[in-house]
C-alpha cells in the first residue's frame, strides 16, 4: 500500500487566501506562525503547533488560537533570534518530514520574503525537499537534480542563489540547456516553458532557484 508523503505545512502571516487551503491534506502536520495560525483556526483547521510572538493578533485572537491549536508556543517579540516563520520552520525540521511547504511566506515585507527564501537553503542542507507557495508561484531550490510538474504554471524561471551555477541541463523544456552556466545579474533563465507535464533540471555546482509562476 502506498504511504502518503509526511508533509509539514507552515502557514505564515504573508499573503493568504482560500487558495492556500487547497494545499492541506488530512495527513499533513499543520504549523501556524503568528497570524498564520489565526488563518487556520478561522477556517476550521486545528494547527498541530501555533508558534511566534503573536504581535500581529489581538489578545482575543490569541485566545482563539490557543483554544483551536493542539499546542501553542508564545515567545517574547524582542528577546528572540528568529522570525516567527523561521521558528516554525525549525520546529518543522524536528518532525523529520518528507517535505516542507511554506504558505504565506511571501508578502508586503520584502525583507521577510527574502529571508524565507533563504530558509530553502537550510532545507537543502538537511536533505528535506521544500517549497514556498503562494497564489501565483511555487519556489524551490536545487543543488543537484529536480523534476517539476506543470501544475498549471505557465512559466519556469531559473535564478542563481550563488554567484555562479554551472552544468545546467534542462530536459522537457521549450528552451533546453546543456551544460550551461548562469551568473547572478543575468536574466537568461527567466520565463522558460515546459513542453509537457514534467521537466527535469540538473546542475553540477551552485544553488539554483526554480520558480514556477502564473500571471
Amino acid at each position: 500500500m502506498h504511504t502518503p508523503a509526511r508533509r509539514a505545512l507552515i502557514f505564515s502571516g504573508g499573503r493568504l487566501g482560500f487558495w492556500a487551503l487547497s494545499y492541506i491534506r488530512p495527513e499533513d502536520i499543520l504549523i501556524g506562525a503568528d497570524s498564520g495560525s489565526l488563518f487556520l483556526v478561522e477556517h476550521g483547521f486545528r494547527p498541530d503547533l501555533s508558534i511566534g510572538d503573536f504581535d500581529s493578533v489581538t489578545p482575543q485572537q490569541l485566545e482563539w488560537i490557543k483554544a483551536g491549536s493542539l499546542s501553542t508556543e508564545a515567545c517574547d517579540p524582542v528577546d528572540k533570534d528568529y522570525t516567527d516563520t523561521e521558528l516554525a520552520f525549525r520546529r518543522a525540521l524536528e518532525e523529520k518530514p518528507d517535505e516542507i511547504v511554506l504558505i504565506g511566506a511571501l508578502g508586503t515585507r520584502f525583507d521577510h520574503s527574502i529571508a524565507n527564501i533563504h530558509l530553502l537553503v537550510e532545507a537543502l542542507r538537511r536533505g528535506v525537499p521544500a517549497v514556498i507557495a503562494d497564489e501565483h508561484n511555487e519556489i524551490r531550490l536545487t543543488d543537484s537534480r529536480l523534476t517539476i510538474r506543470s501544475g498549471g504554471y505557465a512559466n519556469v524561471s531559473l535564478l542563481p542563489l550563488t554567484p555562479r551555477v554551472t552544468g545546467i541541463t534542462l530536459r522537457g523544456f521549450r528552451y533546453p540547456l546543456t551544460d550551461a552556466a548562469l551568473e547572478m545579474g543575468q536574466s537568461l533563465g527567466i520565463s522558460n516553458v515546459l513542453d509537457g507535464e514534467t521537466g527535469d533540471i540538473a546542475i553540477r555546482d551552485g544553488w539554483l532557484l526554480v520558480i514556477q509562476s502564473k500571471d
